[in-house]
């Protein structure tokens, strides 16, 4: 299906998130859009996808006008969208989740046929999700599998997909571009939104790039990523930090650190972190990097072994305990575990902060809640609830919501969302903690920025733990056997 965008104007109060956007997206192609945090992305998907309605502007579809007020009408049209995070309900089953949003109103679904449907589906991009399991039990890869058969099942002509390669490992990556080809050659056309340079060079026909609301221009293979980040950015982009602020005083040790959860078992884990230094945690999703990250954070307790915080022995001791010990922990899953939906920024910086007193100074909480706003580039106002901000901005926003002094930085997936520019800039704010002696360890499913930013890097498979690489010596290639088990 042919898509075509003609002047496309969308404000939120002050700010014109799409300025005068017209975009032709043919049929069969894959049709990157590429821009960086705050540039209008996700915005234009959501107006072609009814979820915010446009002030002005036309959408015409195989060259017909069309008007979409709601995803349902989205759907109707064919269009189709996969957000950041899939949109599932983790108590209910599989085969469930398949049929919500099913076109049949008001019968029984005849659950043996649509059961069957589904296997045809998963035989057709090569999946293996069980219809009779729980969403829980899915990886986010599987989560996002299951999503792309159902919007296809619903009738789903356009595919757009909204960073889909956040949290996932390398190899589901592989998978999802692996299972776009396949559509695009089935006569679909393939949205596909993005931050990520090497992504849409390896996977895109042509892209669109976006900067400030506007349409900054468009490229054709063979892309020039000189140019592509000059597009986004307006100007050359510098390479980050490899400065290695490790001393040779010891932060934090672990000794025969043994975890288990219902699904894995990590044994007799040894490592000293030195004050300054950056670890990287690599691996499949679900091999163990997870739960031993959680450990050191006090979020989960061991069932052997001993950690030490500057040779004092902190084992078992409670989250705030940890906390109070200048230990802080940054997850992945940011609206449901480290930011709070329906409060402003500076609520947020409130919270966060150790009170003096019963009553809050409102004016010294905006002061605070501006000057972090500068310092981590969040665009938003002290005012902004925190869900009405992006993705990158929320990241920004959980990152400098971490105490100034810490002996111990933990950090799920820490530029997850972010943009080339913005990832270098907080790596800058990261490391000059580590001039100041604070230990970082962090997972990422990045291996260059495990390369980049790491002092060294623990490989995790199936529970399994590598001795520390120095990242100095270590390869891209050699990290992806061992994150393959090859050699662990």
């Amino acid at each position: 299906m042919k898509v075509e965008l003609r002047n496309i104007h969308k404000t939120f109060g002050k700010v014109h998130a799409n300025d005068d956007i017209s975009l032709v997206v043919p049929a069969g192609t894959i049709q990157g859009i590429l821009g960086e945090n705050g540039a209008g992305k996700s915005t234009l998907m959501k107006v072609l996808t009814g979820f915010i309605h446009l002030d002005k502007g036309e959408i015409l579809l195989d060259d017909r006008p069309v008007k979409i007020n709601s995803p349902a009408d989205a759907i109707r049209h064919g269009i189709g969208m996969l957000h950041q995070d899939p949109l599932d309900f983790p108590p209910m089953r599989i085969l469930d989740n398949f049929l919500i949003g099913r076109r049949e109103v008001g019968v029984f679904p005849n659950r043996r046929k649509i059961r069957q449907e589904f296997i045809e589906l998963q035989e057709r991009f090569g999946f293996n999700i069980d219809p009779d399991g729980y969403i829980e039990s899915l990886t986010v890869g599987e989560r996002q599998q299951l999503e792309i058969m159902r919007l296809l099942w619903m009738g789903a002509r356009v595919l757009i997909l909204d960073e889909p390669t956040t949290g996932i490992s390398a190899s589901q990556r592989e998978k999802l571009f692996e299972t776009l080809r396949i559509l695009v050659k089935d006569g679909m056309s393939v949205i596909f939104v993005s931050h990520k340079l090497e992504e849409v060079e390896a996977l895109c026909d042509r892209v669109a790039v976006m900067r400030r609301g506007k349409l900054a221009g468009e490229a054709f293979p063979p892309f020039s990523m000189d140019h592509l980040v000059r597009l986004m950015f307006g100007k050359a982009v510098p390479v980050g930090d490899r400065t290695f602020y490790g001393t040779d005083q010891v932060a934090v040790k672990v000794s025969g650190l043994t975890i288990e959860d219902v699904r894995l078992q990590i044994r007799n884990v040894n490592l000293d972190i030195y004050k300054g230094e950056v670890i990287g945690l690599a691996g499949m999703e679900g091999s163990g990097q997870r739960q031993f990250l959680r450990t050191l954070g006090g979020l989960m307790r061991p069932v052997g072994g001993r950690i030490y915080l500057q040779g004092k022995e902190i084992t078992g001791r409670s989250y705030h305990y940890f906390m109070h010990q200048g230990i802080s922990f940054v997850p992945a899953a940011r609206l449901e575990e480290g930011l709070i939906d329906g409060l402003t920024l500076t609520d947020h910086f409130v919270l966060a902060r150790e009170q003096s007193g019963m009553f809050i100074n409102r004016a010294d909480a905006l002061n605070i809640t501006q000057r972090h706003i500068e310092d981590f580039n969040i665009r938003g106002t002290p005012e902004h609830r925190i869900e009405a901000l992006s993705g990158g901005n929320q990241q920004r926003a959980l990152l400098a919501l971490t105490r100034s002094k810490l002996n111990l930085l933990l950090m799920e997936h820490p530029t997850r969302g972010l943009d080339i520019e913005s990832t270098i800039y907080i790596w800058g704010k990261l490391k000059e903690r580590c001039k100041h002696g604070t230990c970082i360890v962090f997972i990422s499913s990045d291996l260059e920025e495990l390369l980049q930013y790491s002092d060294r890097i623990l490989v995790f498979f199936g529970g399994k733990v590598s001795q520390p690489l120095d990242t100095v010596t270590t390869t891209v290639d050699q990290l992806g056997q061992l994150i393959g088990g090859k050699g662990l």
